[in-house]
């Protein structure tokens, strides 16, 4: 198993949702974050006054899939979220040793 975590914008949540509900993902949670990276924000203008947003918002996704199904789910990601531009955002895949679903102690992949 394989946990995938997806740092993406958050005008391509709908699409990036869809993508990955078409390839067969069931479940995933999705969290509001903050942060930057190699754009370091950006300076606006706000009733005359110049401040700088440091801390831009994205969105994350986590969910976690059987090692089958993780380049299908990756390669929706990347093609839902894609914009071409600085701030697309970043994938993170991690091994999972073990999952247990806490209703009837379900493990492993059928956890899932």
């Amino acid at each position: 198993m394989t946990k995938v975590e997806a740092l993406i914008q958050t005008s391509r949540l709908e699409a990036v949702k869809n993508a990955l509900h078409d390839v067969g993902v069931e479940g995933m949670t999705v969290l509001e974050a903050r942060g930057h990276g190699r754009q370091k924000g950006h300076t606006e203008f706000y009733r005359g006054r110049e401040y700088t947003v440091d801390l831009i918002p994205k969105i994350k996704l986590e969910m976690v899939l059987p090692d089958d199904m993780v380049d299908k789910a990756v390669q929706a990601i990347i093609e839902a979220a894609r914009t071409g531009k600085i701030g697309d955002g970043k994938i993170f895949l991690s091994k999972v040793d073990e999952a247990i679903r806490i209703r009837n102690d379900e493990r492993g992949e059928s956890a899932l």
